[in-house]
C-alpha cells in the first residue's frame, strides 16, 4: 500500500512516497510564496516519479512550518517527531538528531526505540539557518553552493560577533571594507553557526550517535565545524533535507497497517 509524506518547510517542500518500506521516489521543491501549491505540485512530481496515481495513495501524512495549510492530508505531525522517525529509519543506532533547515534549527534526543525523549528548536529567529548562510552569501558575493568550498581555503576564521541575520550581514560588509580575506569571513560565519547550533544540542544534551538533517547538512564546512565543536563524526544522510518527509510517510504507513 503505497503512502506519502509531505514537508512543507519555510524554503523548500518534500515529499516522499513509500510503498512496504520501500522508498519509491522522493522530490524537492522550492516552497515559493504559496506552500498549498508548492505541496499539490511536489506530491504530483513524486506520484509521476513512482508511477503512482493519487487514487492508489492509501494515507497522507503532512509535516513541517506549512503542515496545517495541507488541508488534503489526513494527519499533521510535528516536524520533531518525523525528522526523529525519518532518521532512525535510516540509522537505528542514531540517538541525537541536528536538523537545520531553511529558518529554524532544532536538536531532538531520541531512545534506543527512536521515541523522542526531548528537544530543542530555535524557531524564532534565523540566526544560524539556511536563511542565514543565504544572506551571508550575497553579501560575500559568492552563491550558497559554493559558501563551503569558499571556507575550505581558509587560513584563518574570522570572529562573528553577531548571530542576529541583519546585524551580521552589516557586520560581513564591514569586514569586506577592511579587506579581511572572503574565505576567512566565510570560515568565521560557518563556526558561528556551529557555535550556535551546538548552544542548542548543550540544552538537550548530546547522546552518540548523532544525525544531521535538513538542507544546511549538504554543506560540508557546517558539518566539520560541528564536528570538531562537539567532538563527534557526523552521519550525514545520502539526501539529508528528505528526512522529515519520510518520517511523516512512515508514520503514514503505520496508519494503514
Amino acid at each position: 500500500m503505497a503512502v506519502a509524506g509531505i514537508d512543507v518547510g519555510s524554503l523548500t517542500a518534500e515529499v516522499v512516497i513509500l510503498e512496504q518500506g520501500k522508498i519509491l521516489s522522493a522530490v524537492i521543491l522550492p516552497t515559493g510564496a504559496n506552500s498549498i501549491k508548492a505541496a499539490e505540485k511536489a506530491l504530483q512530481k513524486a506520484l509521476d516519479e513512482s508511477g503512482i496515481k493519487r487514487s492508489g495513495l492509501k494515507y497522507i501524512v503532512a509535516t513541517g512550518y506549512g503542515r496545517i495549510s495541507v488541508e488534503f492530508a489526513d494527519k499533521r505531525i510535528t516536524e520533531i517527531t518525523c525528522h526523529g522517525r525519518g532518521a532512525y529509519f535510516l540509522d537505528s543506532t542514531v540517538r541525537t538528531v541536528i536538523d537545520i533547515g531553511g529558518q529554524d534549527s532544532k536538536v531532538i534526543l531520541m531512545d534506543g526505540k527512536g521515541k523522542v525523549l526531548d528537544f530543542a528548536m530555535n524557531d524564532k529567529c534565523a540566526a544560524g539557518t539556511g536563511r542565514f548562510l543565504e544572506v551571508m552569501a550575497q553579501a560575500l558575493e559568492v552563491e550558497l553552493k559554493d559558501l563551503a568550498a569558499l571556507s575550505s581555503q581558509a587560513k584563518e576564521a574570522v570572529s562573528i560577533s553577531s548571530m542576529c541575520t541583519v546585524f551580521a550581514e552589516s557586520e560581513v560588509v564591514s569586514l569586506i571594507a577592511r579587506g579581511l580575506p572572503r574565505e576567512d569571513i566565510a570560515c568565521g560565519l560557518h563556526h558561528a553557526v556551529a557555535d550556535r547550533t551546538s548552544g542548542l544540542v548543550r540544552r538537550v544534551g548530546l547522546e552518540e550517535k548523532v544525525m544531521i538533517t535538513g538542507g544546511v547538512a549538504k554543506n560540508g564546512a557546517v558539518v566539520k565545524a560541528l564536528n570538531e565543536k562537539l567532538n563527534i563524526n557526523l552521519i550525514v544522510p545520502q539526501e539529508p533535507q528528505i528526512v522529515g518527509a519520510l518520517g511523516a510517510a512512515l508514520l503514514a504507513s503505520d496508519a494503514v497497517i
